[in-house]
C-alpha cells in the first residue's frame, strides 16, 4: 500500500487528451499529476530539475521532434528508477516490443477504461510492470516463437535462479527472500543479465530468457 501520493507526468502531443489524462488520474487514489509535456524533448528539458522528475511517466509513442521510442531510451539511461508506462493507438506486435526492450514497464492503449488505468498503475508502482491480457498474449506469442540462433552467454547459477522468479510477478524484494539475499544483491543479478542479454526491462529479459531455453515454463 502506497503512503504517499505517486507523481505522475503525462507525456502526449495532444493537449487537450493530456489533460483529460490528467484530470482522470487526479482522481485516482495516492496519484497526482505533476504537469503535462507535448513531447519528449520539453520533458528531458523539466528533468533538469529535480522537483520536475516524477515516479511515473505515460508516455506517448507517437509525438514530433523526439518520438516515445527516443524518450523512453533516453529515460532508461539518465533516470532508470523512473517507471514508464506507454500510452499508444497502436496494439502491434512492433510497437510492444520496441518499448519494452527500451525499458518500459507498461503499455496501454488510449481507449483503455480509467479504471483498468488505475489498475495498470497501481500495479506498475507496487509490482514493477503491467501488461494487458491483449498485451500478454503477443508477448506469449513471441517467446513460443523459437530463436534461429542461440547466442553463447554464460548465464551463472544464481543468475539462473533469479530468472526463475523473474518470470512470477514477485517484487525484486519478495525475490531476495526467496532467494535468501538483500534486494541490492538481487539487483546486481538484474544488472549483470541485462548486460549480457542486451535487454533493459525485466519482461524483456525474461522473454529473451524464455526464448532462449534458459528458463522453462
Amino acid at each position: 500500500m502506497m503512503n504517499r501520493s505517486t507523481s505522475v507526468v503525462v507525456v502526449d502531443d495532444h493537449i487537450l487528451i493530456a489533460k483529460a489524462i490528467s484530470s482522470i488520474i487526479n482522481g485516482f487514489n495516492n496519484f497526482q499529476v505533476l504537469y503535462e509535456v507535448e513531447n519528449g524533448l520539453r520533458l528531458i528539458d523539466q528533468f533538469k530539475f529535480p522537483k520536475n522528475i516524477p515516479d511515473l511517466v505515460l508516455l506517448d509513442i507517437s509525438m514530433p521532434l523526439i518520438d516515445g521510442y527516443e524518450t523512453m531510451s533516453w529515460i532508461t539511461e539518465h533516470h532508470p528508477d523512473v517507471k514508464v508506462v506507454a500510452l499508444s493507438m497502436a496494439d502491434d506486435e512492433k510497437s510492444l516490443i520496441k518499448m519494452i526492450k527500451f525499458g518500459a514497464k507498461g503499455y496501454m492503449l488510449k481507449n483503455v477504461h480509467p479504471k483498468d488505468l488505475e489498475i495498470a498503475l497501481q500495479t506498475v508502482i507496487n509490482k514493477g510492470f503491467y501488461y494487458p491480457e491483449w498485451a500478454t498474449n503477443i508477448l506469449l506469442d513471441v517467446v513460443r516463437t523459437p530463436e534461429t540462433s542461440t547466442p553463447n552467454i554464460h548465464i551463472n547459477d544464481r543468475e539462473k535462479e533469479f530468472l526463475k522468479y523473474a518470470v512470477t510477478d514477485l517484487t525484486y524484494k519478495e525475490i531476495g527472500d526467496k532467494m535468501y539475499c538483500s534486494p541490492r544483491t538481487v539487483e546486481g543479478y538484474r544488472d549483470a543479465l541485462f548486460e549480457k542479454l542486451k535487454t533493459k526491462s525485466r519482461v524483456g529479459l525474461v522473454v529473451y530468457a524464455i526464448k532462449t531455453g534458459l528458463v522453462k515454463v
